[in-house]
């Protein structure tokens, strides 16, 4: 999983990115809220980390513009504070979790394992939108102008681009999100990237996926 820390103490900020790391986690942290902002406009991530208490914006205000422009990544709310209010207000935000502090490295990693074992029924929505394009995960069908039928492989990637809109995401990215635990290579990205290509095209959608084989791909206004 692709996590962002965004927590201000330095030393901590290092030590729980250390142990995502050794875990296995592709990590990015960073000191601030409106840095937390930022990066989610740049990049697709499965966990944000989120503290409260930081400088220049709060970690409630950032979680309050990620998730006004639609992005629905998962948000786990670091606090030193352990009244009901803060967290309710987390919550109300649109945080998903919680960790007050001080908390064991041990919690915090299961809750992760947790999050990575559970993975493909977050974000549980049925239907995917973006401009004039619809994705029906239900029936895997992709509509416009008109419709299309998708394969499994094709709606997991659509589905990924659709959650992630004008963000580029890198080959091995898009390969582990879809390909992962199949014996297949990172060329088949570029393969399917093609057909969805087509698709798109097909049914007249005023969207495109930008980008080179083995590069970086990003889901566009055409």
């Amino acid at each position: 999983m692709k996590i962002l820390l965004a927590e201000d103490e330095a030393q901590l900020n290092r030590v729980l990115t250390v142990a995502m790391q050794k875990s296995g986690y592709d990590v990015d942290s960073v000191f601030n809220g409106q840095e937390a902002v930022d990066a989610v406009k740049k990049h697709p991530y499965d966990v944000i980390i989120m503290d409260i208490m930081m400088p220049v914006k709060n970690g409630l205000d950032a979680v309050k513009e990620i998730r006004s422009t639609g992005d629905k990544t998962y948000i786990m709310m670091l606090t030193a504070k352990s009244e009901i209010d803060d967290k309710v207000t987390g919550l109300d935000v649109g945080a998903d979790d919680y960790l007050t502090k001080p908390f064991s490295l041990k919690e915090l990693l299961a809750r992760l394992r947790s999050k990575e074992r559970r993975s493909e029924d977050y974000n549980s929505t049925q239907e995917l939108n973006y401009d004039n394009l619809k994705l029906d995960l239900n029936s895997q069908e992709l509509s416009s102008n008109n419709s299309i039928s998708l394969s499994k492989q094709e709606t997991g990637l659509m589905r990924y681009f659709l959650l992630n809109p004008g963000k580029a995401i890198s080959t091995e990215e898009l390969f582990n999100h879809v390909w992962k635990n199949e014996d297949e290579s990172e060329d088949v990205v570029w393969v399917y990237i093609s057909f969805l290509r087509s698709k798109l095209a097909s049914i007249g959608a005023n969207v495109q996926i930008s980008g080179e084989k083995g590069g970086e791909f990003c889901l566009e206004r055409a």
